[in-house]
């Protein structure tokens, strides 16, 4: 008889966890997962995917995965993904109470990495890295927490070579910068303080050529189209003929002959995400033809 008694409580013990069980998952269990979720006072919970037509988002086939990822009370939390219209990965952003905040990781077209790095709101932390389209390595900082470069900071040329190397001390360079040509050259030797430069101890080893000098080649990367940022100074865009252009914080960005809408013979002036220009590439012919060197005035 105890024998029994015993058996019959176990079956009714494990009935009881088997019906707990069920009735969570009918109550809650399946439901925290149902796709675009809202609940009953209108918040968005668990996991959401934003599929084409969105009015802001064109380039998309109907239905087309845009982003996707999961909601808190209309918070975003954890990582979240944006696709290209091609379909591949976009962005990789994680997501703390609806800001972005921790490692993030952008892509090319391509699917190549674009950009990795760890943000804190609307700032980059700790350690970046910028890879040009083709797959190599543009640029490796270091940000403080208060998100200012800090220590040594390295560009590098689309070919792997290093193009610039300096120290950094809360955001302003100090010590000696090295910047070389893509043929590994040394170039220039600068000695900062503080931000300012030492020009009796700073010196360019290799001048840069002239204009004509540069020999062009047919398959270096074509001159980039105008972005809807970037405007003339009250004159109107001359899609055939001489431009200076600049970008929404009136800094120069393009300046030479353009054909058909693009740079022809002329300067690319490139800036980091603190403002300083860090680069100016040279184009001939429609076609990148190297860096030139950054002097005192082009800092101005």
């Amino acid at each position: 008889m105890a024998t029994q008694r015993r058996s019959v409580l176990l079956t009714v013990v494990v009935s009881l966890i088997l019906s707990a069980q069920c009735s969570f998952a009918q109550a809650g269990g399946t439901s925290v997962d149902t796709l675009n979720r809202v609940d009953e006072m209108g918040r968005k919970q668990g996991f959401w995917k934003v599929l084409a037509p969105v009015a802001d988002k064109p380039g998309y086939a109907q239905g087309q995965l845009i982003e996707e990822g999961r909601y808190t009370n209309s918070k975003r939390v954890g990582t979240w993904k944006r696709y290209w219209p091609n379909g591949k990965v976009m962005s990789e952003i994680t997501y703390q109470m609806g800001r972005p905040r921790g490692a993030y990781k952008t892509y090319y077209p391509s699917g190549k990495v674009e950009e990795q790095g760890s943000w804190d709101l609307d700032r980059n932390t700790g350690k970046f890295q910028r890879w040009h389209p083709n797959g190599q390595l543009a640029q490796d900082f270091t940000f403080t927490a208060d998100g200012v470069r800090d220590g040594q900071q390295k560009y590098y040329h689309e070919n792997g070579q290093l193009a610039v190397q300096v120290e950094v001390e809360q955001g302003k360079e100090d010590g000696t910068l090295k910047r070389y040509t893509s043929d590994g050259q040394l170039q220039q030797v600068a000695e900062f303080n503080a931000g300012v430069i030492d020009a009796n101890n700073s010196k360019y080893i290799k001048p840069v050529p002239k204009a004509d000098d540069v020999k062009v080649d047919a398959k270096a990367t074509p001159a980039p189209a105008v972005t809807p940022e970037e405007t003339t100074n009250a004159v109107t865009f001359r899609e055939n003929g001489y431009n200076t252009l600049y970008d929404k914080q009136l800094r120069l960005s393009q300046q030479g002959e353009f054909k058909q809408g693009r740079l022809w013979d002329g300067k690319r002036y490139n800036y980091d995400k603190n403002g300083l220009l860090h680069r100016i590439q040279i184009f001939k012919h429609g076609r990148y033809a190297g860096d030139a060197v950054i002097t005192d005035e082009d800092r101005q």
